[in-house]
């Protein structure tokens, strides 16, 4: 439980201004927010975790302190009057007022930029799911055969850029002529983001002693900071938007997603210094399907609505049967 002491005082603050804000059906929407947000978000928690044990303490406490108001506040709050902003060409501050004062304004704002974040978000989270399923370093192999095929794969070059793109002119075929222009330039971008974070890191690398990116990583680069809070970007688009259809109070929303953000956090924590990832060997790799998931899911939600219960349902789908694979694993190697 000491890792998840901090999270239980966030949560009783956000409910205390919540009950203040808006009563008890604040401290109850609030809940459910927060509720939600874990369960549609343990797959980042398992992910971060995978990257998280390979950086130092000081970033680690980097993450853990900034990284918080960065999700809670940047992510959560800022990021999405940014995007309404931009697709609206209105003054940031104007919306920042605006879903203070008329959050239903707000709110039909932000779902008239679903195509573009489900775009943008949906290309991010597929390449980090095909980076993944194309490591051909990879030694284990949670679906045997088939995964280790896909793995050789990656000796192609840029296989994942190839496949990322090729879906998305494919996905082009089922949108409306209006916004494939939108849906296009915002996935590209996505994949151009993911690029850029993921290649950077070659930056540090040493050429005299040969230093691989990885060692620079477990160093704690800052380009990893960056990889992991555009990660929780990705993951929490879906997340805003879905806690419009529940309550369009925007400090309600930001109460009960600062709860959840905190306890994934804290569940990232968890896993590393428990070493869960090492216990459960396949426990990463349930993650990575779940972000895979997650990923077609964004990308087949700009033609048709598909309700957080089926992408939070899918995602403890894989995360438990990776769990029961590991054990699995575990006893038959004992």
């Amino acid at each position: 439980m000491q890792y998840f002491r901090l999270s239980f005082i966030v949560t009783i603050i956000c409910l205390g201004i919540a009950a203040y804000w808006d009563g008890a059906r604040g401290v109850f929407i609030a809940l459910i927010l927060g509720i939600l947000e874990v369960s549609l978000s343990f797959d980042n928690a398992v992910v971060n975790a995978s990257i998280l044990k390979r950086m130092d303490e000081r970033w680690q406490q980097y993450f853990l302190t900034w990284g918080i108001l960065i999700a809670v506040f940047g992510m959560r709050l800022v990021f999405p009057i940014l995007i309404v902003s931009m697709a609206t060409g209105i003054g940031f501050i104007e919306v920042g007022e605006m879903a203070l004062h008329n959050s239903s304004t707000y709110a039909s704002h932000l779902n008239a930029s679903h195509i573009q974040i489900a775009s943008f978000g949906g290309m991010f989270l597929l390449m980090v799911f095909f980076s993944f399923i194309f490591d051909e370093s990879k030694k284990l192999h949670w679906l045997g055969y088939i995964e280790q095929k896909m793995s050789s794969f990656g000796k192609l070059q840029s296989v994942e850029i190839i496949l990322a793109l090729g879906l998305l002119l494919i996905n082009q075929n089922w949108l409306p002529p209006a916004i494939q222009l939108n849906a296009l330039v915002s996935g590209v971008s996505g994949v151009i983001l993911f690029v850029i974070v993921d290649s950077l890191g070659t930056l540090f690398e040493d050429e005299e002693e040969g230093e691989e990116v990885s060692d620079a990583i477990k160093r704690g680069s800052v380009m990893s900071f960056i990889y992991l809070e555009v990660l929780d970007a990705s993951f929490s688009f879906d997340g805003v938007i879905g806690a419009f259809a529940i309550t369009q109070d925007v400090i309600i929303i930001m109460l009960g997603l600062a709860i959840g953000a905190m306890f994934v956090r804290s569940l990232t924590v968890y896993l590393v210094r428990q070493s869960a990832l090492d216990n459960y060997v396949f426990l990463e790799h349930g993650a990575h399907y779940a972000i895979g998931a997650l990923a077609a899911i964004m990308l087949i939600s700009m033609t048709y609505h598909i309700s957080d219960v089926v992408t939070g349902s899918i995602g403890a789908v894989m995360i438990g049967l990776s769990v029961y694979s590991s054990i699995l694993y575990k006893n038959k190697k004992a």
